[in-house]
């Protein structure tokens, strides 16, 4: 098997679909990886930086609308790799994925373990 020289063939998060909360995407990621899931490719088409604060807001309540999230946003590239925004807790580094498929809110989230290729 021909190894990828390409980091961003590495990269995979399972998408929860409608999570209410971070806790819920954690369950859930937590069951599937048990089951052996190993998750979608994703691209990352741009990155949020929020205080702990926003971060915990945000992740309280994933259903609420996001003023940062534009409806054209999210939904699936040529490779077949999720398109998604990058938020970032600027204070202790912990990290979600956003895929809005055309909504103003986190319509499916993920988490982002941190690695050698997402560390800014």
């Amino acid at each position: 098997m021909k190894k990828s020289t390409n980091k961003e063939d590495k990269m995979k998060a399972i998408f929860v679909r409608k999570a209410s909360d971070l806790e819920v995407v954690k369950e859930v990621t937590k069951d599937l990886k048990q089951k052996g899931y190993e998750g979608a490719k994703y691209q990352v088409t741009r990155e949020i930086k929020l205080s702990d604060k926003e971060f915990r807001t945000l992740t309280a309540d994933l259903l609420e609308d996001q003023s940062f999230i534009q409806k054209d946003e999210g939904g699936i590239n040529d490779e077949g790799e999720v398109l998604c925004i990058r938020v970032i807790n600027k204070d202790n580094g912990e990290r979600i994925l956003i895929d809005p498929q055309g909504y103003e809110y986190p319509r499916y989230t993920a988490l982002e373990e941190k690695s050698d290729e997402t560390k800014m």
